[in-house]
């Protein structure tokens, strides 16, 4: 069983920044895989970005990329998504997932390729 705990999230204006951090609780976190994703009101929940166990490989959504920055901190278990330049659609609660496989190698852009996952924490961005 792997705890997952997000924070990091509020209101923020336009062109702000934010940095979400998700502590996961196994010692053998730092082998896994992680993602963010996000679910605004009534929509799919959809992926953000995602992470292997050693940083190798990385994954963002299009509409993120060069405004989020994903990265991990193996020693701490912990997994950062950096946001800059934020905007109105990036509202959501956004969450953290594990891929609880030892080393896996993929980045799964889907939420059923995860195993444990977060409350979620809100992230609003007022225009």
């Amino acid at each position: 069983q792997v705890q997952v705990a997000e924070s990091g999230g509020g209101l923020v204006q336009a062109g702000d920044s934010l940095i979400l951090s998700c502590a996961a609780s196994a010692r053998t976190s730092s082998t896994y895989t992680m993602g963010w994703f996000r679910q605004a009101p009534g929509k799919e929940r959809e992926v953000v970005a995602g992470i292997t166990w050693n940083a190798d490989r990385t994954y963002y959504t299009d509409s993120v990329k060069g405004r989020f920055t994903i990265s991990r901190d193996n020693g701490k278990n912990t997994v950062y998504l950096q946001m800059i330049n934020l905007k109105p659609e990036d509202t959501a609660v956004y969450y953290c997932a594990v891929r609880a496989y030892y080393m896996s190698a993929t980045v799964p852009t889907v939420p059923g390729g995860y195993n444990y996952w977060g409350q979620g924490t809100q992230v609003t961005v007022s225009s």
